[in-house]
């Protein structure tokens, strides 16, 4: 069974495997019972039009760099997410990022130069294997299953999504919107000690403001606009996620400058 091409995986996953009916011809999927690979992450991959719900949750940030991409933000320093525990179970009503459900599933080419995609998994998730329960992948005639088609349909989806939001993120760079962020938390008991983020984007309020009028009308035809607004008022959670590390006992020992 050979693996995709894979120089750079994408977060979460430590092998590519593309499915097919020669090989995984009686093989199933089942339900996950845990998802350790999520209890660590900090800032997980949105895309644009899951803003409106992810922002009741987290604050919406951007990565640094040549090619920012939208983050919720479920802890502020490495390694600590207040929303999902070690196991990656949380017994919250909190929403899950559409990332975070495609996996171990993803869309992945197997050749370079060729736009065609294959329906791949991550072996290492344990969620597709020759089990005895579960839902297969082929029937009998060596066909998809519903559960197959469900699955490829879900990915397909994301990455319509995921075009949609490298669009936002194009019209937002090209006006010169994002500026890198800091955000400077203290504790009631030691005022003199922030805590300081760094090495996040977010929008210039005041290049917003700048916008021309004929832009910002075509924005908030194509709800640009509304999006933008989400990001904005999500970062009024920055300290709200703070205070669950404080009382989850995640914090660091003394007051930090940290990169998120």
């Amino acid at each position: 069974m050979a693996s995709a091409p894979q120089p750079n995986l994408p977060l979460f996953y430590n092998d590519l495997m593309p499915i097919n009916s020669q090989d995984h011809s009686t093989w199933k999927l089942k339900q996950l019972d845990s998802a350790p690979w999520l209890g660590n992450q900090h800032a997980v991959p949105l895309t644009v039009e899951e803003f409106p719900e992810a922002q009741r949750n987290y604050p919406i940030v951007f990565s640094s760099g040549d090619n920012p991409l939208p983050l919720a933000l479920m802890g502020l320093n490495e390694g600590v997410n207040t929303f999902f525990g070690e196991d990656g179970r949380t017994n919250e009503d909190v929403y899950v990022p559409a990332y975070i459900r495609r996996y171990p599933f993803i869309l992945a080419k197997l050749q370079q130069g060729s736009d065609e995609m294959s329906l791949c998994f991550d072996p290492t998730a344990g969620a597709v294997g020759d089990f005895e329960e579960g839902d297969a992948i082929f029937d009998s005639n060596n066909q998809p299953t519903d559960a197959t088609k469900g699955v490829l349909e879900f990915c397909q989806r994301f990455e319509e999504a995921g075009m949609r939001t490298k669009n936002f993120i194009d019209e937002i760079t090209k006006e010169g919107l994002l500026m890198e962020g800091e955000i400077a938390i203290t504790q009631n008991d030691q005022p003199d000690k922030p805590f300081v983020y760094r090495g996040f984007q977010m929008i210039n309020q005041e290049k917003l403001r700048e916008v021309r009028g004929d832009k910002l009308r075509a924005w908030n035809q194509n709800g640009l606009i509304s999006m933008i607004y989400a990001h904005l008022f999500s970062l009024n959670l920055m300290r709200s996620v703070f205070g669950r590390q404080v009382a989850q006992g995640k914090m660091p020992a003394q007051e930090i400058k940290a990169t998120i």
